[in-house]
């Protein structure tokens, strides 16, 4: 995914550098007269088998970055000055959330004694534990705690995933632990978090960065050839749908896998704006749902593969039933019919007529829209035929393109499979055209025949322009004049 960044931003950012660049007393002439200060206490928490490795990159570009914000907000704000304090430790990697919650208070109360107003950035099972940590204010944590940052975190259980070959996901975990596991495999399975990250967003703050393959069957994050969750769209660890829950504001930041932010600079880089756009109050691009629905599809009796082709997201303009019947003893009988209508206004976006009579007794042929070029004309001509004394029946409907409001723009889509037999999949899902606010989603399924089936969801996703302003929250602190 390439980003965007807020070309704003990066000119205000260039001010900055050629201001001290030019005037390098200029920040120094300022903090001798400042008297108070807002402390961003930032506390990075690793992900299940992780190190400080993970965040470091991530804490570099925040440190990296950090002055251009500052500098923007001491101009608006004379006598008071912007400092950063970050906490960054490992952590036993394998228990479970309750002992891994202990711990990080316990590190906060060692190495961070008397910071307040702690900015949790918990990588993974970081993330959760941490959100753990603060709705249940082990330690006294919450009373300490500004914000809950997650980044690609397991906020629901994951036993309620398909698991490869369909095995209970516990036992997964485990084999992929390697004898590893101390109670970590129990929590990510069982422990859902939606409740403490509905708690931290309704009495504190909580953002979640999520990010995922293409579509559930993707190979782009298998590991040693094995994918994760092959129902669903995942990072390589994490389902993408378990990555956030209600009341979080929520960051989709592109096609990423699970650590991939802390070796590659791009989404690191995108990743740390995002927290100080968040923190000091710049635009934030939050995901919010749009529309969802479920379909389904059951294979034939003949063996092979079974393959289709959808379309949702559109509105129904109409639809009906055809029937005709040939009273002929000897011919073959023919009809011409057009259905629809005209929709002023609007543009028409596909149409499914689904033949329900005897394939080889009744046919139709020559579907097509009235006017080609008129997309307002949602109008379908199409020919029926049928053998004689045979009854032909079809199924109609026209759809058209809905968009998103002027200025609105797409963010992403989900799909996953909900129920089934094995050897089905979702291989393919991409939006039906390049129209930002056209919210249509194309998907392509398969399932080995005879006789396998499956049950799937879609969601899609719009971006809503967010200004939070974390630093408003923060008290400021006398501290004697440098």
């Amino acid at each position: 995914m390439k980003y965007f960044f807020d070309l704003r931003l990066r000119g205000l950012a260039a001010v900055v550098m050629l201001t001290l660049l030019v005037f390098p007393g200029s920040l120094s002439a300022a903090d001798t007269n400042t008297t108070q200060v807002k402390d961003l206490n930032f506390v990075f928490l690793h992900g299940m088998g992780g190190t400080t490795c993970t965040l470091q990159n991530l804490g570099d570009w925040i440190e990296q970055s950090l002055p251009s914000y500052a500098f923007l907000y001491e101009q608006e704000h004379p006598g008071i000055r912007v400092k950063l304090n970050m906490l960054a430790r490992c952590y036993e990697g394998y228990v479970k959330i309750d002992q891994w919650a202990e711990n990080i208070v316990e590190s906060i109360e060692t190495h961070f004694k008397g910071k307040d107003n702690l900015i949790l950035v918990g990588h993974s099972m970081g993330g959760k534990t941490a959100l753990y940590a603060v709705a249940n204010n082990i330690g006294g944590l919450a009373d300490r705690v500004a914000a809950v940052v997650t980044i690609n975190s397991p906020i629901k259980r994951l036993g309620d995933y398909y698991a490869p070959s369909g095995g209970p996901v516990i036992n997964y975990c485990s084999t992929v632990l390697l004898g590893s596991d101390e109670g970590v495999c129990t929590s990510v399975t069982n422990y859902d978090s939606a409740a403490d990250g509905k708690w931290v967003a309704d009495n504190k703050d909580w953002l979640a960065f999520i990010s995922a393959e293409a579509a559930p069957l993707s190979p782009k994050f298998d590991r040693t050839g094995v994918d994760a969750w092959p129902r669903d769209m995942d990072d390589g660890v994490v389902p993408i749908s378990a990555q956030y829950g209600d009341g979080a504001n929520v960051v989709y930041y592109g096609e990423y896998g699970h650590s991939e932010f802390g070796t590659n600079d791009d989404p690191s880089e995108y990743l740390a704006n995002q927290i100080l756009s968040y923190v000091f109050g710049y635009p934030l691009e939050c995901c919010l749902p749009y529309r969802s629905g479920t379909f389904e599809h059951s294979s034939d009796w003949l063996l092979g593969t079974d393959y289709w082709n959808d379309i949702f997201g559109e509105d129904l303009v109409a639809e009906g039933v055809l029937t005709h019947y040939n009273e002929s003893f000897f011919k073959w009988a023919e009809w011409e019919e057009t259905i629809g209508e005209l929709i002023p206004g609007e543009k028409r976006s596909s149409t499914l007529i689904r033949q329900t009579s005897l394939p080889l007794l009744t046919r139709i042929k020559n579907v097509r829209w009235v006017t080609e070029s008129d997309t307002t004309d949602a109008r379908v001509s199409l020919n029926l035929s049928a053998a004689p004394r045979t009854t032909i029946e079809a199924e109609w409907a026209i759809y058209r393109s809905p968009l998103l409001p002027e200025k609105s723009r797409r963010a992403y889509c989900e799909v996953n499979i909900t129920d089934g037999t094995p050897l089905v999949a979702v291989t393919q899902i991409d939006w039906l055209s390049e129209n930002v606010r056209d919210v249509r989603v194309r998907v392509w399924s398969e399932a080995q025949s005879p006789f396998r089936w499956f049950k799937a969801e879609w969601h899609t996703f719009f971006y809503e322009t967010r200004i939070l302003k974390l630093i408003d929250k923060i008290p400021a602190t006398d501290y004697p004049a440098d």
